[in-house]
């Protein structure tokens, strides 16, 4: 475990820090562990104990989506005897924990901000603890922790159990009965997966998400994603590409997780949720096939990608093998089902995979965030001097949010952070 010590005994006789981080996941750490290296006085303030959000936030069975060999903070390798291998949520708190403690890295656990404002100069930092001023705050409290609901929602009846994917933990936390899961991205499909392995009945109501094969050509997909540069694609381009920023495609933590394939496994497959009506009557749009379709188009666009770059680059790579999630028959029910009374449906539960967004509600810096409540930056640089953030999703690039892209982003910060000091 690493050293805690308090915002006092870091501030000694100063009144004022060189840089506050608020947030002890992988994000805070590694911008830490640029600032330590920098010899910038800085303390890092954890609502609760380090890797908080990946505590409580991830069911019991998760696993990391990139390789061990990925799966490492600033300054580090992996030295292990399975680098393409995935860590459980657990693990992954392990590492956090081995990497601040390494590092002596000055964390205050238990310790949220309630209020971040600006002050004579310096950002004030409100705390159960008492106050904090500073020159320099980075913000990596995460843009990705706060779950987001439909509000039709609130229609369901009460005897309809709902929980959020970051609330769930396993299948048997759910009263007994048939389980729909909204929403088929990353978490969606690997919940509504571990479900009907644990023999519940399931229904997914499907969406229009990308996928990506977990291993392609004789590697982990992952691997080609780096090496090939598409994980470096600027933020900008994806937006020009899809309209937005689109959700994560979704990758299986140990193989391939398909639409199809999740339909094949007994899973009935609904289009997307578009209305909930009193006395709970679910609709949907007829739209399971394009959504199909669209993941097949994802990762065949991904696939011809890592080709070129094959090509490109003279690597002897081998043919891929047939994938089976991407070759499994399955036929959409004719006609699709536009709606379902949940209650004769035997539906008892709803899990919500619906979304996420950071929240930023302690913030009380005008102009620094959005209508939506969410940052105002580029690259990370808040509007206003001396306000970063780090770990945000699409932030700069598609690396940007997972923990591949802190090698690269708390140098950066950091940097900025030290010519303006």
């Amino acid at each position: 475990m690493p050293i805690m010590r308090s915002p006092r005994q870091m501030n000694g006789s100063a009144d004022v820090l060189d840089a506050v981080v608020v947030g002890a996941g992988w994000a805070g750490l590694g911008v830490s562990y640029w600032l330590a290296r920098r010899g910038l006085r800085h303390i890092v303030l954890e609502r609760g104990r380090i890797g908080e959000t990946w505590r409580t936030q991830r069911w019991d069975s998760f696993l990391m989506n990139t390789p061990n060999v990925q799966t490492v903070m600033p300054g580090d390798q992996y030295q292990g005897p399975d680098p393409y291998g995935v860590l459980t949520r657990d693990q992954f708190v392990v590492l956090l924990e081995d990497f601040a403690g390494r590092n002596r890295l000055p964390i205050e656990a238990d310790t949220a901000v309630s209020e971040l404002t600006q002050e004579n100069g310096a950002y004030r930092l409100t705390t159960p603890h008492g106050t904090l001023r500073a020159r320099n705050v980075i913000v990596a409290s995460g843009s990705l922790n706060c779950p987001v609901r439909p509000l039709s929602s609130d229609v369901l009846p009460p005897d309809i159990y709902q929980i959020d994917a970051s609330g769930y933990r396993t299948a048997a936390d759910l009263p007994g009965g048939a389980v729909l899961v909204v929403g088929s991205g990353q978490s969606g499909a690997q919940i509504a997966e571990e479900l009907v392995d644990a023999g519940r009945t399931v229904f997914l109501a499907t969406s229009r998400v990308g996928r990506l094969p977990r291993r392609y050509r004789g590697r982990d997909v992952m691997i080609w994603l780096e090496e090939s540069g598409l994980l470096d694609v600027p933020r900008e381009e994806v937006i020009r590409l899809a309209g937005r920023i689109p959700p994560r495609g979704v990758l299986g933590s140990e193989h391939t997780i398909s639409l199809q394939a999740l339909g094949a496994q007994g899973i009935v497959l609904l289009g997307r949720l578009t209305g909930v009506a009193d006395g709970g009557r679910v609709s949907f749009a007829d739209d399971v096939e394009a959504n199909v379709r669209f993941g097949d188009e994802a990762s065949d666009n991904a696939k011809r990608h890592i080709d070129d770059y094959i090509g490109r680059a003279g690597i002897d790579a081998p043919l891929s093998d047939p994938d089976p999630a991407e070759t499994v028959a399955w036929r959409q029910p004719d006609p699709g089902i536009g709606s379902l009374d949940l209650s004769r449906s035997g539906i008892t539960s709803v899990v919500w995979c619906t979304g996420f967004k950071g929240d930023f509600s302690y913030m009380r810096l005008p102009g620094a965030l959005d209508a939506a409540g969410q940052p105002v930056h580029t690259d990370g640089v808040g509007v206003l001097p001396g306000l970063y953030f780090a770990g945000l999703d699409f932030a700069s690039t598609r690396k940007s949010g997972i923990i591949l892209a802190i090698a690269e982003e708390a140098p950066r910060l950091v940097a900025h952070i030290a010519g303006h000091s």
